[in-house]
């Protein structure tokens, strides 16, 4: 008989709630400072201030994005969605992984045409605006910081604004430099250092976004181990048809078909079952039953 069982933590609450307010408090400090990103750049004919306004903005899309994905996933289930819409969380972060890694082939370009042709750059109006830049976005970051381990989606609109607070800290760096020597090939190589800092922490989102989105196993949780502990109940003879795949960035699934030794003590062995795949991170979970005479045929198959 299946058994289908969800576990649903107390703090939940707490941490959308945490979460919704980090998504705001992002959007609308950083697109006010887009907007004077923009207007600094218009005003002292700023390139570079230009450009990283440009680069702000598409941190804001990716902060839309993803909390268009976090509110998406509050939809339960849907007639024809019904795991809800959820895994919108996922594809949030797969998108906001292929966005880092667009904004540091336009460094890596920008870096290039300045070796190429060396530019005169701006002096304090452009530090200081930076400056205000590390700023606001260091404070998102502080935002993101509790439940960034926890959602992956949001771990994806974390590293987008660390991003921008190293790009910040880069641009400011290489300003109190080049007002100090005269160096203005300082630019281009600050922004090369920050490129591969981007890339490197975006490279882990992107593989773990793609293998989620793929409905593989997600990260910290292992069949062996999960079958291992359901064949250490004292009713559970074998498990085969074992299959693990994310719903959200937060939330995991799990179907297997168990055999038992004695099915009239389905009712607590199941309890049990749940209990064990609860602490290792999977609340959802249908197992099916079977008796050692009655496997399903299709064992070989799995």
């Amino acid at each position: 008989m299946p058994a289908h069982e969800h576990h649903h933590h107390h703090h939940e609450l707490s941490a959308d709630a945490v979460k919704g307010r980090a998504f705001l408090f992002g959007i609308v400090l950083n697109t006010l400072f887009v907007i004077g990103e923009f207007t600094a750049g218009f005003l002292f004919n700023s390139m570079g201030l230009l450009a990283d306004a440009g680069h702000n903005l598409g941190d804001v899309s990716g902060l839309l994005i993803s909390l268009a994905a976090f509110l998406l996933a509050k939809k339960r289930y849907l007639p024809n969605y019904t795991y809800g819409l959820r895994k919108g969380t996922i594809w949030a972060s797969l998108l906001n992984a292929a966005i880092l890694l667009v904004a540091v082939g336009a460094i890596v370009t920008e870096c290039i045409r300045k070796f190429l042709s060396p530019e005169e750059v701006g002096g304090w109006p452009i530090i200081i605006t930076a400056g205000i830049g590390v700023v606001i976005n260091g404070l998102t970051v502080f935002f993101f910081q509790r439940e960034k381990e926890h959602d992956l989606n949001v771990k994806g609109a974390y590293l987008h604004m660390l991003a921008d607070t190293l790009v910040s800290v880069g641009v400011v760096l290489s300003g109190i430099l080049i007002l100090w020597t005269g160096w203005n090939i300082v630019d281009p190589l600050i922004g090369l250092v920050i490129a591969v800092v981007i890339l490197f922490s975006t490279w882990g989102l992107l593989k773990e976004s793609v293998r989620l989105a793929m409905d593989g196993v997600p990260a910290g949780i292992h069949v062996e181990t999960i079958r291992e502990h359901l064949l250490e109940d004292p009713n559970v003879e074998a498990v085969h048809h074992l299959h693990i795949w994310p719903i959200s960035t937060t939330e995991n699934a799990l179907t297997a078909h168990v055999v038992l030794r004695d099915v009239g003590e389905w009712e607590e062995t199941r309890k049990r079952l749940h209990e064990e795949l609860s602490e290792h991170g999977i609340s959802h979970a249908t197992l099916e039953t079977e008796s050692p005479t009655t496997q399903c045929p299709d064992k070989q198959k799995e």
